[in-house]
């Protein structure tokens, strides 16, 4: 059966004109046909792969009471350590053990009418026991960032937007954030759910896998794996871009598969988005690509909104409850509202 999720080499981008424009073709094709591609060409060696996943291996091996001095409910800003079975979707436990980072940065002070999507922005909790955790993965999210802004702007021109047709919104201050994720096998988990089904909420999602499968892709109506390529990165389009184009391109639903017994995967996407603050435009689409345009899907029970910090904040509250209820109990009684 040939390969349904395809490879792209992100290289093609500077082997001349001709070789350009098919690449944007092909990016383009892939992105409204099933939504997920493998990257190759992006320039990050095989040694800082390695080095991110065993940093992330090392972080996992902590004693458990090193991990849960970092415990996302202790941040407002939801960066730190999650146990397995901590994180919701749709209202499941996924099983899953992760760490989650976002963009060092200060707290903003909260006043009234600040929007409460603010509380976003601030530092993230580090491992004292593993003091090489931090340089290691902040010199990752470096790294996948540079790709990321390369990517986007062959989003736009493979749209025949300007290439620079999404600075306005991330250049700044972009809202990227990335997880470390350990999925431990069936024998030692509550479900086969390592990640439930849903959608990603950014621009664009990049992923580092070990050499472990579970990753799907849902793909007319049945789940596809989207097995691990050595070197590669699994890139896969969020809500945002879906917004952005009216529904030309559309994020994809995917999940991801609880490890057989005796297996552990360990996997480092990268989710990389809007400044907090900003609202996405509407493209000018050509008459061509319009008339293919489908609106953007919006699930009644989670809807789509323009404005960016207002997105993250409501999928933030979904997933994780307890920092919900310790951080933003203000929201949840309905005393404010969310943007």
């Amino acid at each position: 059966m040939p390969r349904i999720v395809p490879v792209l080499d992100l290289s093609r981008l500077e082997q001349g004109a001709s070789e350009r424009r098919t690449f944007l073709a092909d990016l383009r094709s892939a992105s409204r046909d099933i939504g997920f591609f493998y990257l190759a060409g992006h320039g990050i060696s095989w040694a800082e792969i390695s080095e991110v996943l065993t940093a992330s291996r090392q972080f996992f091996a902590l004693p458990e009471a090193d991990k849960l001095a970092i415990e996302m409910v202790k941040s407002s800003q939801f960066r730190g350590y999650t146990r397995a079975g901590g994180e919701l979707t749709k209202g499941r436990e996924d099983w899953r053990e992760q760490l989650d980072i976002g963009v060092e940065r200060q707290a903003i002070a909260q006043g009234p009418g600040t929007p409460a999507w603010t509380r976003l922005q601030g530092p993230n909790q580090w491992p004292a026991a593993l003091p090489d955790l931090k340089p290691a993965l902040l010199a990752w999210q470096s790294k996948v960032t540079a790709v990321a802004i390369r990517l986007l702007k062959a989003f736009a021109q493979s749209l025949d937007q300007p290439e620079d047709a999404f600075d306005p919104i991330y250049s700044s201050e972009p809202n990227h954030r990335m997880k470390i994720v350990r999925y431990p096998g069936r024998d030692t988990t509550g479900g086969d759910q390592g990640v439930g089904a849903h959608k990603d909420g950014g621009f664009l999602t990049l992923l580092l896998q070990d050499d472990n499968k579970g990753l799907q892709v849902d793909y007319d109506g049945s789940w596809v794996d989207v097995d691990p390529i050595p070197g590669t990165l699994v890139v896969n389009i969020g809500e945002l871009l879906e917004l952005a184009s009216n529904g030309y391109l559309r994020a994809t639903v995917h999940r991801v598969v609880t490890p057989p017994a005796g297996v552990e995967r360990i996997s480092v996407p990268f989710f990389f988005s809007a400044r907090l603050d900003a609202t996405i435009p509407l493209l000018g689409l050509s008459e061509e690509l319009a008339a293919q345009a489908r609106g953007p899907a919006s699930d009644p029970d989670n809807p789509l909104f323009r404005d960016v910090g207002t997105n993250v904040l409501k999928s933030r509250l979904r997933s994780h409850p307890d920092v919900a209820r310790r951080h933003y109990a203000d929201l949840l009684k309905g005393e404010s509202r969310v943007g």
